[in-house]
């Protein structure tokens, strides 16, 4: 194999915390991938800290899900940074031991030898609906040859197209499936303000990290986090993944009705 069919070293890394760290449930592999001061951030929540914050929220996650698995549908790199698209699967302790599959997107920072960050979205509202109904979704079909993804340059005009559609608030279009693909592709928040938090391009690919805020559909102010995986082809975003934190946004408005 030669240099330029190579994996990439980062994509290494991301399989130790998929296979040894995260489908094991074996947290001590985090003192090895990780730098002490790693840091998560998602929704509004940062969790600062691998072992102050980071180790013990993913504890809880694992008491709850003790078989908890990973699955990898996508997988990014230029080298220096490399974003996931992924589905977590399991049967929750805590709802008499349903099942549920539940998307998300991570845009990971590594220093050359460990993971120093991570901006993730994931659909715990789909998560919910399972656990509540009792019905599980599907898990989406596997990433072929995850691991033998290799790293590709950025594509400034590819940069150029994502960050002009994050820009307006990761509107509909293509083939970009939403959330857990349930005709839920509406507009929860008219953008009025984007932050475009994070892009990772690796050739016509690209991942972005969106803060959107605005009024609610329904009413009154709110602000939505949001991730997405996607492909340009033509000048356009064609395909893809979006995860909004739409859980989060419920609970951040019910949390204001209430006062």
């Amino acid at each position: 194999m030669s240099p330029v069919e190579a994996p990439a070293p980062f994509v290494a890394l991301m399989r130790r915390y998929v296979v040894d760290y995260t489908n094991r449930g074996d947290l001590t592999v985090c003192d090895e991938i990780m730098e002490p001061d790693y840091v998560l951030r998602m929704g509004p929540h940062v969790l600062a800290g691998r072992d102050e914050a980071y180790k013990p929220a993913t504890r809880k996650q694992l008491e709850q899900f003790p078989g908890l698995v990973l699955t990898v549908h996508d997988v990014i790199t230029d080298g220096h940074r490399l974003a996931l698209h992924f589905s977590e699967h399991g049967a929750s302790r805590r709802h008499d031991d349903r099942r549920a599959v539940w998307g998300g997107i991570g845009l990971y920072s590594w220093n050359g030898t460990r993971l120093t960050a991570n901006r993730v979205e994931q659909d715990y509202r789909a998560r919910r609906r399972q656990l509540a109904d009792g019905v599980p979704d599907v898990v989406p079909p596997p990433a072929l040859a995850p691991w033998d993804t290799v790293a590709v340059p950025g594509d400034p005009a590819t940069e150029e197209v994502v960050r002009a559609w994050a820009a307006a608030g990761l509107p509909p279009t293509g083939d970009v499936v939403v959330d857990d693909g349930r005709g839920t592709d509406d507009v929860l928040v008219e953008p009025e303000d984007v932050t475009v938090d994070d892009v990772v391009v690796a050739g016509p690919r690209a991942a972005v990290h969106v803060t959107v805020r605005g009024a609610h559909r329904d009413g009154g102010p709110a602000t939505l986090h949001a991730a997405a995986l996607v492909t340009v082809r033509g000048g356009r975003v064609a395909a893809g993944r979006v995860i909004r934190d739409r859980l989060g946004l419920e609970r951040a408005l019910a949390s204001a009705g209430a006062r």
